[in-house]
């Protein structure tokens, strides 16, 4: 069963990887976004595990709502409502159970990437972070490996597509050929996922 502390572990876990990762992200954005991607959830995660470590909420659906109130809030551009929405979607989902399962947890996961999809206008094939965390939250009902590998894998796929929502949009056919940032980022908070329950 997964308890809070598996919740604030894996925001933790998250935040090491987006910190690692930021080189990365911020050079798939300057290709097709601002430049900003890496740079941004890296202080939104560093804002997300000092807010955990300070207040410990109790339950892992407090913990989810936490960290998306605290993304919202300290990062600037699109991926801070994004990610927020996500976790706090994710997080009411899950309600004021004490501990949950890795099948509770994916069908909560399912609701925060819809509520993603409804706030971004988005769907799979638009070259955003969904073309990562929609096959990832189905591939969580099988395993955590599953689900990252799932999340890295439509990463990868949106390389050739063209973006049809976000920043990159804009760019048209030049859009095609660079990895999309989000569906980028997504797949470490995927990755995170799986390196927390060990």
């Amino acid at each position: 069963m997964l308890d809070a502390a598996f919740f604030r572990r894996w925001m933790a876990a998250a935040a090491a990887a987006v910190d690692r990762e930021a080189g990365r992200l911020t050079e798939l954005d300057s290709a097709i976004g601002d430049a900003d991607h890496g740079a941004n959830l890296q202080r939104g995660f560093a804002a997300v595990t000092a807010v955990l470590d300070k207040e410990e909420p109790g339950t892992p659906g407090a913990v989810l709502a936490l960290a998306g109130r605290q993304l919202i809030s300290t990062v600037g551009g699109a991926s801070g409502p994004l990610y927020g929405t996500l976790l706090r979607a994710t997080g009411k989902a899950l309600g004021e159970a004490a501990e949950v399962d890795r099948e509770q947890l994916a069908g909560a996961l399912g609701a925060g990437v819809a509520a993603v999809g409804r706030l971004g206008g988005a769907v799979a094939g638009d070259k955003t972070m969904l073309d990562a965390l929609l096959p990832s939250a189905e591939a969580l009902h099988e395993s955590f490996a599953a689900a990252r590998e799932a999340a890295e894998a439509g990463a990868l796929a949106t390389a050739p597509l063209r973006a049809r929502k976000g920043r990159a949009s804009y760019l048209g056919e030049r859009s095609i050929g660079h990895q999309d940032p989000g569906a980028t980022s997504a797949a470490l908070l995927m990755g995170a996922l799986e390196g927390a329950a060990g």
